[in-house]
């Protein structure tokens, strides 16, 4: 058990110019296309993070020479993946649902396992996927084992991602190495997080690979090679929010770094959150700019298509004056955990009025106070709460590592804006 870390409490309108770790999101694309291009391939800019390392892991698992120097990584050229090891997916989305398809490619079984909550989290989807494309696999859920036959026939697959848009992201990163390529219809309710396909879609592209999105919900990937390429990872923009929400909580002023002219991230959608806020954002030089109001006023947004800003968006909801309501995210209840009823439980144990709606959540005025602030290992979750502890004295927070799953040194990075 680690002790409690008591969010540092700003004296004042926080001023700062901060760069953040590259996306994630990127990162980990980036990651499994250079080891399925077969050749020698980079990725720059890789964050330093728990996340970061799990999927180096399960590549090198699968046969992968990867070299990891600070935030370069480079691969080996290989002649196909093997099997006959274990890939820990840890609590890494990305890694439990894009990894496996590429396993599939591999020649001998591969395991498959994680922490105890992402052996709640929902994986039949893209098993089933798999077994449609032709793959055996043992189980629906963490622990499984995939055996791989050294490739996969693919085809046509019909899937329901309403519960999470990695489950089309991971069918169609591997699905050029597959005999037939793949063709993912979705038929269910909307996708969430549609930016993260579009993002996946571009990549693809960038590495050369046939990718027809024309028709709503279908994605066809044709078969064909997968180019080796130096990638790049810009910044994380999701990670960047709460960084920028923190001139918004305290009458501020925080410009981030690097921030890209145009990019796919759905983080990017925190700019008009924080807008109707009252905020005044702008773009500056290598950077983009957020400035707080006198006056924090409530908003009304639907986050359906960058569901991961929730918990920060809630945590300015909570600070505001005037009520929120966050629209479009049931589909959070199933990530690192339920984030709705987590945000729900700890709002509401610092003097908060937060309510669960069927689809979000309803936050309205209330005077806050200090206690202990539940992170339920959740990243989002612990740097929702860093966000309130800046106006709001004794905010003490009970798992704070747990934020180098996408921010390695958060806590000495948010102690630098005090």
């Amino acid at each position: 058990m680690t002790s409690p870390w008591p969010a540092p409490l700003a004296s004042g309108p926080v001023r700062a110019r901060v760069a953040v770790p590259g996306s994630k999101s990127v990162t980990n694309r980036a990651l499994l296309l250079a080891a399925l291009s077969g050749g020698a391939a980079s990725v720059s800019g890789a964050p330093a993070t728990r996340d970061t390392a799990l999927m180096v892991g399960a590549l090198r698992s699968l046969g992968v020479t990867v070299t990891v120097d600070g935030e370069h990584v480079s691969f080996a050229p290989h002649d196909g993946l093997r099997g006959g090891g274990t890939v820990d997916c840890g609590l890494a989305g990305t890694v439990m649902r894009f990894v496996p398809p590429a396993a599939a490619l591999a020649a001998g079984p591969v395991a498959f396992d994680g922490d105890e909550h992402a052996r709640t989290r929902p994986m039949g989807t893209v098993l089933d996927a798999l077994r449609a494309l032709g793959a055996r696999i043992d189980g629906s859920a963490l622990p499984f084992t995939l055996y791989g036959d050294g490739g996969l026939p693919g085809g046509g697959v019909v899937i329901d991602a309403s519960a999470s848009s990695q489950f089309v992201s991971g069918l169609l990163l591997s699905a050029a190495r597959y005999d037939k390529g793949v063709t993912v219809h979705h038929d269910g309710r909307p996708v969430p997080s549609l930016p993260h396909i579009e993002m996946t879609v571009d990549m693809l592209r960038t590495a050369g690979v046939d990718v027809d999105d024309s028709e709503p919900d279908t994605w066809r990937v044709a078969p064909g090679p997968i180019r080796a390429r130096d990638w790049v990872v810009e910044p994380d923009l999701s990670n960047a929010a709460v960084f920028l929400a923190a001139a918004a909580v305290t009458g501020g002023r925080v410009t981030v770094a690097g921030w890209p002219a145009g990019s796919t991230q759905p983080g990017v959608e925190i700019l008009s959150v924080l807008a109707q806020a009252g905020c005044t954002v702008e773009a500056v030089d290598d950077g983009m700019t957020v400035t707080g109001p006198d006056c924090l006023a409530g908003v009304d947004v639907d986050l359906h298509d960058a569901s991961e800003l929730t918990p920060t968006v809630a945590a300015v909801a909570a600070l505001a004056t005037s009520p929120s309501r966050i629209r479009g995210v049931a589909h959070i209840r199933g990530h690192e955990t339920d984030r709705l009823a987590a945000l729900v439980a700890e709002i509401t144990a610092l003097g908060g009025d937060a309510h669960e709606t069927p689809d979000g959540l309803e936050i309205r005025p209330a005077e806050l106070h200090g206690g202990p602030w539940k992170a339920y290992a959740d990243h989002r979750m612990a740097t929702a709460g860093a966000l309130i502890g800046l106006v709001v004295p004794g905010v003490e927070i009970d798992d704070i590592a747990c934020t180098d799953k996408t921010i390695p040194d958060f806590p000495g990075r948010w102690a630098d804006l005090v």
